[in-house]
């Protein structure tokens, strides 16, 4: 990998909003520096899902090679899939591309992943505890939040959205408290971040292009596809905006038109979503080095291949 000593980078993330082309960039530099792809997109994991989850397989393939590519596929449609396993997936293919003298580029949208790997969440498998939940469940969510602040800091809002997540996390941070024996430890890696980022107008517009085109090229029946298959339609729809829309759409809640309208408009909010958490790492200390999505990706890769020979 020239220009790279592991000794200052032995990770590099490219993160963005959906739709920011990030996927394309990756695959760009991955083919330059021999390095290879772990995605970091909550729903990518799922086999059969593909165009309401934007994989956009064929992006991997670069003047006719293939980028090898890693969390992608990795479990059947139906499945639940959370942070936990993340890392450890993200921990064995990290160790796999060392292994092969390559080089990792962890890209993707989904903050909550990329984060815990940054910053080296410590977590572990913790089981349900009904006894404990059915105490919490009278609480309300500004009494659950208080007992949580009691037990840690809380660093942000994720953890108190709602009653269930809030529930969740005093469920953890209890079984932490009573396992002081658990291993929670887990490496520490210097990442080199770059961020693609638009403007807000230039991202709507390539979300709606980017809707209609996945559209017509059969999202609809893939969906339909998923559940003659015996995934039930309230199970996708905990798989994303667009899973849910389809789904109140085939249930006649909506008619096509307004489909389309209330998905569009779901997925620009979900992107300012996605900007928000990403602007909330750079103040938890991360540091984002922004390329502007609208550059050439000869000018991309040479503003990444500066900051690479700036920090090697």
């Amino acid at each position: 990998m020239e220009g790279i000593t592991k000794k200052n980078i032995d990770l590099i993330t490219v993160l963005g909003p959906t739709a920011s082309g990030k996927t394309s960039f990756a695959v760009h530099l991955a083919h330059l520096l021999n390095a290879q792809i772990i995605s970091a997109d909550s729903r990518q994991v799922y086999r059969g899902m593909d165009l309401g989850t934007g994989k956009d397989l064929s992006e991997y393939t670069l003047n006719g090679q293939q980028i090898p590519y890693h969390l992608i596929d990795i479990v059947d449609a139906g499945t639940k899939y959370n942070v936990y396993e993340f890392q450890n997936a993200f921990l064995k293919a990290y160790q796999q591309i060392i292994a092969e003298n390559s080089f990792p580029i962890l890209c993707g949208g989904s903050g909550m992943y990329i984060e815990a790997v940054l910053k080296s969440y410590r977590l572990t498998n913790v089981p349900e505890n009904e006894q404990l939940r059915k105490s919490l469940e009278p609480c309300t969510l500004d009494e659950l939040t208080a007992k949580l602040a009691g037990m840690k800091q809380l660093h942000n809002t994720s953890d108190i959205d709602t009653k269930k997540r809030a529930i969740r996390a005093i469920e953890i941070e209890s079984y932490y408290k009573e396992h002081s024996e658990t291993d929670l430890s887990y490496p520490k890696f210097n990442a080199l971040i770059l961020g693609i980022k638009l403007h807000r107008q230039e991202i709507k517009q390539r979300i709606t292009e980017r809707l209609k085109q996945r559209l017509r090229d059969g999202m609809i029946d893939e969906v339909e596809q998923l559940i003659k298959q015996g995934v039930s339609p309230e199970a996708l729809s905990y798989y994303g905006l667009e899973y849910k829309f389809i789904v109140q759409y085939l249930q006649q809640e909506y008619s096509y038109n307004t489909m389309i309208e209330k998905l569009n408009i779901a997925i620009h909010q979900f992107a300012k979503r996605q900007m928000t958490w990403f602007r909330r790492m750079e103040r938890g200390g991360l540091k984002i080095h922004w390329i502007d999505g609208l550059a050439s990706m000869e000018e991309k890769i040479h503003v990444a291949m500066s900051l690479i020979q700036r920090y090697s």
